[in-house]
This record gives structure tokens, C-alpha cells and sequence, in this order.
């Protein structure tokens, strides 16, 4: 008599997986409840995973996570289609052990992001659509050419002082004017190779101002083609908001209904404070170190605009700037700006600018 052989089911039964992902390889962990089932590495393939886990463990609920980082959001995607709840989560959101910051590998990351991911420690960080991360992507290659500007307008400054050329007034305003750059160009050296030179560093800079204009204007026309740029005019009806800030904020923010609350808005901008706790001792240490580098210094600067055009902020402005210094004074002018932006945005209606007796 035959033996009947029970095929495994692992129906109603949750795994998860830890993926520490490079390029080349991957090293992935596989976990159930408390028990840690297998740690190995495996090509950069979901795919493959997938074969792995439906013959290993085949009708199980498939639950990964990844750090955020170069690989971006295309295997989140990939695992999503195959049917795995798939998250990424931000590297510092992760509770580590002193251990395992002194013994950092692939399979320790790997267990650590199973692990954790069991026990429910683990929020995924918000992964925008397609077209939003390519908005994106093409806003902040405007902010990477602004900065390359500012590189090579300090590499002019630093030659000219280097052959003792007097430097031109104006020099450290941040936009150089047409006039202002062909009077570099009419600044003469001993020999024709200190002008040849001066000229090259001309040309690329006149390469990355053009290119710069160039991706703000199909931004713009990307931006009406999709039907946004309705958000973009609510911006620009904020005290401060410029162009160039609010395509950033909206590229940057895609989808406003993902904050709950302007605290949450303001703890992804970077504009909250850190604190340590010790006793029944509680100090403040200034702004997180944590802030998309995007968005808080342009919330900053355009707060100082702001305060010269809104007069509900210019008073606060002022009352603040009689407690405390002025650079702390308009941190809380910027958070009092992004309650404006938080509220044109969720509620699609312009700012109406604060009307003072």
C-alpha cells in the first residue's frame, strides 16, 4: 500500500524576508513568527525570489523589506507585481544593537531587517508613482546644476586671486549678469594661456546656466502636460514661495494626503527640533539632523522673503525676534510658512494674504 505524501502548505502563514541588496548580489533572510528559517545569498532578481519562495514555501503570505538607498524604488515595484507586501524603510530607522554596529555585514543587516520586520518595528517610508519620481528626479538635476554653478563660479574667484587679478565687484552675488560676465571676459593676462584658461572656465559656466534654464522650462511644460500645474499657481499664491520652490516642494512632496498633520509635514521637511531626555531633564539641540536637503534651507530662505511681504508674518516676526535671535526667529516664521503651504495644498484654495488694521 502506497503512502500518501503530504505536500507542504504554508497557507496562512506569514514570512518574512530581508533583503540587503547590492548591486551584484543579494543576501537574503527568511524568518516565520519568531523562528529565523535561512540566510543565504542569491542574484539581484526578484524573479528568482519568487521562485525561491513559492517552492520552498509555496501558498505563504510574502512580506520583504529593503533599505532605501541607490537601488531606488524598481524592486519594490517588481516585488509588489509578484504579490509580495513589500516596504522599504529609511537605514535610520532601523533599531540596531551596538553589536551589530560593530560587526556590520551583509547577513547581519540581512537577519536584522527580517528580524525586525517580525516584530513589527519597521514603517515603510512613502514611494512615490512613476511620474513623480521622474519629476523629480529632473528637479533635483536643477538643484545639482545650481550646484555646479556655484562650483565653477568659485573656481573663476579662486583663479583670478591666484594670478593677483583684481576681482570684479559684485563678484559674490549669487546671479552673475551677462554685463558682469563679458567684463570677465575682457580681463587680460601676461600670456594668451591665462586667458585660454579664464575662457574655458567661462564657457562652462555659460554651459550650465543654459542647461539649468533648460530643465526648468521642460519642468514646466511637463508639469502642465500632466495636469499640475494648477498646484503650482496654489503655491505661488504663498507669502515667500518662488518658481523654483514650489515645483521643488510639489516634485518633493508628490501627494500631500500622505502627511496626517503639519507636525509630520514639518518632521519630513527637517523643521523640528532635537531633543535628549535625561531625567527629569529635557534639552533641546537645535534642528534634526534629519531633513530632506531639498526643501528646508529653500523653506528658510523663502521665509525671509516672506516676512517683508506678509504682514501677519512680519509682526511675528518681529515679536519672536525680541526672545530670541533672529536666525532662531525665522525657523519659527518657516514653520508658521509651511502651515500655509500644508493648508492651499490639502485644501486646494489659494492664500489669501492676512489683512492687518
Amino acid at each position: 500500500m502506497k503512502q500518501q505524501i503530504k505536500e507542504i502548505d504554508f497557507s496562512n502563514q506569514e514570512l518574512f524576508i530581508g533583503i540587503d541588496v547590492h548591486k551584484r548580489s543579494w543576501t537574503v533572510t527568511i524568518r516565520i513568527e519568531d523562528l529565523e528559517l535561512k540566510t543565504y545569498s542569491m542574484k539581484p532578481s526578484s524573479e528568482e525570489l519568487n521562485t525561491h519562495m513559492k517552492k520552498h514555501y509555496p501558498g505563504g503570505k510574502y512580506t520583504s523589506v529593503y533599505e532605501a538607498g541607490f537601488s531606488g524604488y524598481w524592486l519594490h515595484r517588481e516585488l509588489t507585481e509578484l504579490g509580495f507586501h513589500s516596504i522599504i524603510v529609511s537605514p535610520t530607522d532601523i533599531p540596531t544593537s551596538g553589536k551589530e554596529r560593530l560587526r556590520k555585514t551583509d547577513k547581519v543587516d540581512s537577519r536584522k531587517l527580517a528580524r525586525e520586520l517580525s516584530a513589527g518595528n519597521l514603517k515603510g517610508i512613502y514611494v512615490p508613482s512613476l511620474l513623480f519620481q521622474e519629476l523629480r528626479g529632473l528637479s533635483r538635476q536643477r538643484y545639482q546644476q545650481t550646484k555646479k554653478l556655484i562650483r565653477i563660479k568659485n573656481q573663476i574667484k579662486s583663479y583670478l586671486n591666484y594670478y593677483g587679478q583684481d576681482l570684479p565687484e559684485n563678484c559674490e552675488l549669487l546671479h552673475w549678469s551677462n554685463q558682469f560676465i563679458n567684463h570677465l571676459k575682457t580681463l587680460e593676462f601676461s600670456y594668451e594661456m591665462g586667458k585660454e584658461q579664464l575662457k574655458n572656465y567661462i564657457d562652462e559656466l555659460l554651459i550650465l546656466r543654459k542647461r539649468k534654464m533648460e530643465i526648468l522650462q521642460s519642468l514646466k511644460g511637463y508639469l502642465k502636460k500632466h495636469n499640475l500645474y494648477n498646484k503650482v499657481e496654489l503655491l505661488l499664491s504663498v507669502p515667500g514661495i518662488s518658481y523654483i520652490t514650489a515645483t521643488t516642494l510639489l516634485t518633493e512632496i508628490a501627494d500631500i494626503h500622505r502627511f496626517n498633520n503639519t507636525d509630520s509635514f514639518a518632521s519630513y521637511i527637517g523643521l523640528v527640533p532635537s531633543t535628549k531626555s535625561s531625567g527629569e531633564k529635557d534639552k533641546v539641540l537645535g534642528l534634526t539632523v534629519q531633513f530632506n536637503r531639498y526643501l528646508r534651507q529653500l523653506l528658510v530662505e523663502a521665509s525671509w522673503v516672506a516676512v517683508r511681504n506678509d504682514p501677519a508674518l512680519t509682526l511675528s516676526f518681529n515679536d519672536y525676534s525680541k526672545r530670541m535671535c533672529k536666525q532662531k526667529a525665522i525657523i519659527k516664521i518657516a514653520r508658521k510658512l509651511l502651515n500655509r503651504i500644508y493648508y492651499v495644498l490639502k485644501n486646494e484654495k489659494k492664500y489669501i494674504y492676512s489683512v492687518v488694521a
